[in-house]
């Protein structure tokens, strides 16, 4: 995000005589926290280099469907709009409770549907099915077990999984599977919640079985270990298409941890990573950071962008909002709500970059 908007500032193309500002709240991802960030993007301070009035224009995110419900619902009575990279739920499409809400990745209405004709190409008519209990599994399972009926699939079982679960719960899925009579698992959930369920399964060497992905987790890297792929080792799903954006690698390699008050992003990788600390007064051993470590000379998540699918929605998102904002220039919009007079540059309404 923030090597779009840097890339938007320095343009003499789009937006010429605007600077885009911006604010980062990490959510972990938890609803009460993205709800709170939601609010303190709303009613918080701002910094001191940004001009009044401190309208939030624009929300970027959130990655999980339940979390970016709780902001979009915070964000419509205000008519800010909310953009999602990740949120798939096609319960968002929603325009009566979602009035603002806008997306750069497809609706589950349409992968829910694709799953179960998938599932039918293959002569698959009797199957298990595994979610995520949460707005993203339920959801999007219950399209795929209303569409699955239509195609003539059967579905043994339908169960749901959380990462929060007791380790009881995972027993007891792991002991359905295993008495199911189905060799095919569909599975419609987060990265995170299938990942547990998989090393459970492993453990308890329950393999041969087909698995069918939905895009929560079907090319989540960090979920085909190699224990796990043991068990989903030729699993096939939709995925979202993966993309290139030009200089990124290099913008990520070149990033600095900052020590400025509210913007130590960086830090607590940066420590991680090179094994130092950067406060002086610390009783830990790892020596001192000095801030001019290399990442280029590291292989971290941070800097691995060899599959950009959701970082190029991201990358659409900002661009969407700058186009927004681009044409409230006076010379491209013309406002109906006020006579057709032009946009007010220095006081741009959220509702007039939707």
């Amino acid at each position: 995000m923030i090597f779009a908007i840097e890339e938007i500032n320095n343009s003499t193309e789009l937006l010429p005589g605007f600077t885009l500002g911006y604010k980062i709240f990490g959510s972990c991802p938890s609803v009460p926290l993205s709800v709170g960030a939601s609010l303190a993007m709303m009613n918080g301070p701002v910094s001191e280099s940004c001009v009044t009035p401190n309208t939030v224009h624009a929300v970027i995110g959130e990655t999980t469907s339940t979390a970016t419900i709780g902001i979009a619902r915070t964000m419509g009575p205000f008519h800010i709009p909310v953009l999602s990279h990740s949120a798939t739920c096609a319960c968002l499409s929603n325009r009566k409770e979602f009035p603002s809400f806008f997306r750069t990745i497809p609706s589950d209405y349409y992968q829910s549907r694709a799953l179960a004709k998938l599932v039918k190409h293959f002569g698959w008519t009797w199957v298990g099915a595994i979610r995520s209990r949460s707005d993203y599994g339920n959801d999007g399972m219950a399209t795929f077990l209303n569409a699955a009926e239509k195609e003539g699939v059967c579905v043994e079982y339908s169960l749901a999984i959380y990462r929060t679960d007791p380790h009881e719960k995972f027993l007891e899925v792991v002991d359905v599977i295993k008495q199911s009579t189905s060799r095919v698992i569909v599975a419609f959930a987060d990265g995170n919640d299938l990942d547990i369920l998989l090393k459970e399964l492993f453990l308890q060497n329950v393999t041969g079985f087909q698995w069918v992905g939905s895009e929560g987790w079907i090319t989540y890297r960090y979920v085909a270990t190699q224990t796990n792929y043991a068990v989903v080792g030729g699993a096939v799903g939709f995925a979202v298409p993966n993309a290139v954006i030009p200089g990124l690698k290099e913008f990520m390699l070149d990033a600095r941890p900052s020590m400025q008050p509210g913007n130590r992003g960086l830090v607590e990788m940066w420590e991680s990573v090179f094994e130092c600390s950067f406060d002086p007064h610390s009783h830990s051993t790892a020596k001192a950071c000095t801030g001019e470590e290399s990442l280029g000379d590291t292989h971290t998540r941070f800097t691995d962008v060899s599959d950009a699918s959701l970082l190029n929605n991201i990358y659409k998102a900002v661009y969407a909002v700058a186009h927004s904002l681009d044409e409230l220039a006076c010379e491209n919009y013309r406002d109906p709500f006020a006579n057709q007079s032009c946009a007010n540059k220095n006081q741009i309404e959220p509702w007039q970059v939707w």
